[in-house]
Parts: structure tokens; C-alpha cells; sequence
């Protein structure tokens, strides 16, 4: 559990945008070097966790439940959330204090783009997870084009591409 935790704890100091900005990193310690869990497991376990009511850190225990229980679950919770937490709030601090200063900006404006392309590099860890195969992109690219266009709640798109995955992966 203590490897669960440093690797979590890590994972927390850049996780720029959320969860998903780490998902292709925490996807190759988890399934590739650790191997705690499978490849399409993580994916499922990253669709119940969005699936279900709360924050997507819910992830993270869903991780920690799978491998050690109940107590893996608290670990790696608290290892995500802790260290990011404790330097928001320093940070927070002297980032109202220096909101005005042009260095401020141009940190704002330099994250928003790399916060961009970890989440969809997050997306195509979840896309792909055995590997590139064109169903997985006709589902992933029919889902994003449906979420983009309509006003639906995406968890329909979420059942829509579990059928949908069924059908062409069964």
C-alpha cells in the first residue's frame, strides 16, 4: 500500500484539470508497470466511477479498492488528495496575492492549452484500452460528436456506447 500511495501521491502534484489529465500516467503504473489491474478493468472502473453520483476522485478509491480493500480505498483517496491539496492552499494564498501581476497571466494562459491536451490524452487511454482498434474510435468519435451537438446528459451517451460496445465487441 505504501507504493499505492507514493504513486498516487505523485500523481496528485500534477494533476493539472482534474483526473482525467492523468489518466494516461496513472493508467501505465496501474495496468502497464504494476499491472494492479487490467487494461479494459481500468476503463470499466473509470466509467463506474463517472457513472456514479460525486467527484470523478472517485476513481482513485475504485483503484484502491481493487487492490487492497477497503483500506486500499482510503489510501489512495487521501494520497490524491492530500499533497494537491496542501499546495492549493499555499499556492492559493500568493496567487490572490500576485493576481495582477503579468506573470500570473501568462501562467493561466500557458495551462489552459496543456490542460487540454492531457485530457485528451486521457480520452484516448480510455479509448484504446487493448490497444487501437477502430471500434473503439468509432465509439469514442460518435460519443464526442453526440456530447458536442445535443443537450442530452452525457450519462446516455455513456449507456449508449456501453450497448454499443457490446454489440461490436461481443
Amino acid at each position: 500500500m505504501l507504493e499505492l500511495a507514493l504513486y498516487f501521491s505523485m500523481l496528485s502534484l500534477i494533476s493539472f484539470g482534474g483526473i482525467s489529465s492523468v489518466l494516461p500516467e496513472m493508467q501505465r503504473i496501474v495496468v502497464d508497470v504494476k499491472g494492479w489491474v487490467a487494461p479494459a478493468e481500468f476503463t470499466q472502473l473509470f466509467a463506474v466511477s463517472q457513472a456514479a453520483p460525486g467527484p470523478n476522485i472517485l476513481f482513485m478509491s475504485l483503484i484502491g479498492w481493487k487492490m487492497a480493500g477497503f483500506g486500499g480505498a482510503l489510501v489512495a483517496l487521501a494520497s490524491f488528495c492530500l499533497p494537491a491539496a496542501l499546495i492549493a492552499y499555499w499556492v492559493g494564498a500568493l496567487w490572490e496575492k500576485f493576481r495582477d501581476a503579468p506573470w500570473v497571466k501568462m501562467t493561466k494562459r500557458a495551462l489552459l492549452p496543456m490542460t487540454v491536451a492531457l485530457a485528451l490524452s486521457g480520452g484516448y487511454v480510455l479509448a484504446t484500452p487493448v490497444g487501437l482498434d477502430w471500434r473503439y474510435v468509432v465509439i469514442a468519435a460518435a460519443s464526442s460528436v453526440a456530447v458536442a451537438t445535443t443537450r442530452l446528459n452525457p450519462l446516455w451517451f455513456l449507456a449508449a456506447g456501453g450497448v454499443l460496445g457490446a454489440v461490436l465487441l461481443g
